[in-house]
């Protein structure tokens, strides 16, 4: 990780943060879900030349672009979308699939704006009728750490006295004698000190979501009302000559609007360095499995009723958690969608801007890592103690093989958008920060440390209601935006009193939990508020 002092990171001199984020990689590996690109959107162009101006422009096209281009077109047109690639090529389009509010371990204020993300993804793609593999499902958090689940646990009970409405949305699940009847056997996780189930979550295909949001809307607003442009990165952003505006500029040409939105995520500093040290960009990696099957086990796949996160405490000697999860793919395919291990990552992966590499040794952590902790044996709860996941080990090994390595179909790396106080920033760009305030035009929505799904959707929607106001027919309905994601003066303020983040997990709702830091992440920040 390179670091280097800058004036612009910060807005005062002699502050160290990390450099800003270059454009996004030409060549990027490939994403599973990147597989089958939408023939309707592949190389899009609503027209063959970049226009002159436009009402608004949107910089990028995953789920926060798409969201905010659906939002903005029901009440405005003149609405131009920029993507550096393909449509959803970057950070959506190479997560791992999960859309799963976390409810134990955030301020209350964004569980609450999160399970109602959830309930909102979950009608959207009802109502619209989007083919997206959307699964509907409970997720576990399991703990290979004791001191780690107490906290949990702790955190879990805090909620139940101070939020009783979101404590409901959790089950504990503590150890116990094991045995095929064991909780946590049932759980497929039989190894582990505990476990916290979360009752609401779902797995979601994000490259089909989002393609889905954008064919209908090239198709019912056809440009100029809506205006995709592809393979059109933006390499600068500066005032418009009048002052009335911003000009951005691409390769193409230059395009002009009074209004723009980035929603750029971990690439926000390329654009504005002086988020280099709000928003920082770090590198995750994930593998597609390819799911166990054997004439000793099963002759198909095992289907897996939870999502799941894997969380332990650092490694004797690692500054680093474990911090990986886990979704499958529908059957027959079932294919093991498994991210993590960027504790073995070079630099552990903060301010990795570049997709285009996978490191080797992350590859084969996740490649032999998954069923040492997680029981793939069979469908048959007889089949689900520890013993189960050893027998499982030894049928699969195949060759002598001195360790299980399931076959990856795809191996991919994608850069999300670190926060430094872990909250997204979502509202118009303070003049300290290269922008105008409140009336100065330029807006961003991003920096969701590695948690977009559950919160992008309606942080776009909260972000345009802003942009345009009542004439804009976006209602402020439901659960309000957190406070914690309002982009201010003070709040910039507040958090770089906040350390530079080094390592990635100061950021994350890992925080209270590791480290000794005695409680978990949302009491923390709740008496640190009081």
């Amino acid at each position: 990780m390179t670091i280097r002092k800058t004036d612009t990171a910060t807005g005062s001199s002699g502050t160290i943060a990390l450099p800003p984020a270059g454009l996004p990689s030409r060549s990027p590996t490939e994403s599973y879900w990147l597989r089958d690109p939408s023939p309707a959107l592949l190389g899009y162009r609503g027209t063959p030349d970049l226009p002159d101006e436009a009402d608004v422009v949107v910089v990028g096209s995953g789920i926060t672009g798409a969201f905010a281009a659906w939002f903005l077109l029901k009440g405005l047109e003149g609405v131009v979308m920029l993507e550096a690639r393909e449509v959803c090529f970057g950070a959506t389009g190479r997560n791992g699939g999960h859309c799963q509010p976390l409810v134990y371990g955030s301020v209350p204020a964004v569980a609450a704006f999160e399970l109602e993300v959830l309930e909102f993804m979950e009608r959207f793609v009802g109502e619209e009728g989007i083919d997206c593999d959307w699964v509907s499902l409970a997720g576990v958090h399991a703990f290979f750490s004791k001191d780690m689940f107490e906290l949990a646990a702790a955190g879990a009970e805090q909620l139940q006295q101070s939020h009783p409405e979101l404590a409901a949305q959790l089950q504990v699940v503590g150890p116990s004698t094991g045995g095929e009847d064991s909780a946590l056997a049932s759980l497929r996780v039989p190894s582990a000190e505990g476990a916290i189930i979360q009752k609401k979550a779902a797995s979601v295909w994000p490259y089909k979501l989002v393609t889905s949001v954008l064919e209908r809307l090239v198709a019912a607003f056809p440009a100029p009302s809506f205006n995709l442009q592809t393979n059109t990165p933006v390499s600068a952003l500066a005032r418009a000559e009048d002052g009335a505006g911003w000009t951005l500029t691409t390769a193409r040409g230059t395009i002009t609007a009074p209004q723009v939105l980035l929603a750029t995520n971990g690439y926000t500093s390329h654009l504005l360095p002086a988020f280099s040290d709000l928003i920082v960009p770090v590198r995750g990696q994930i593998g597609a499995l390819r799911p166990p099957t054997s004439p000793k086990l099963e002759p198909k796949p095992t289907k897996l009723v939870h999502s799941y996160v894997f969380a332990a405490d650092p490694d004797p000697g690692s500054v680093a958690p474990r911090d990986d999860y886990l979704v499958q793919t529908p059957l027959p395919e079932g294919q093991l969608i498994y991210g993590g291990g960027r504790r073995l990552a070079r630099g552990l992966g903060v301010g990795e801007w570049r997709d285009d590499e996978v490191e080797e040794e992350v590859a084969r952590y996740l490649r032999a890592n998954l069923t040492p902790v997680l029981n793939l044996a069979s469908s048959s709860p007889s089949a689900r103690t520890a013993d189960a996941v050893g027998r499982q080990r030894e049928q699969l090994v195949e060759d002598d093989s001195e360790e299980l390595e399931l076959k990856a179909s795809f191996e991919w790396t994608g850069i999300m958008g670190y926060s430094r106080d872990r909250h997204a920033w979502v509202g118009p760009v303070p003049e300290s920060l290269g922008g105008g305030g409140p009336g100065g035009g330029l807006w961003i929505c991003g920096g969701y440390t590695g948690h977009g799904m559950p919160a992008a959707a309606l942080s776009a929607r909260e972000v345009v209601r802003q942009m345009v106001g009542a004439k804009g027919g976006v209602e402020e309905t439901g659960v309000r935006l957190p406070d914690e994601f309002v982009l201010d003066e003070e709040r910039v303020a507040r958090a770089r009193e906040m350390p530079h983040l080094t390592r990635g997990w100061e950021a994350t709702n890992l925080a209270g939990l590791i480290g000794g830091a005695g409680v978990p992440a949302h009491y923390a920040e709740e008496k640190r508020m009081q």
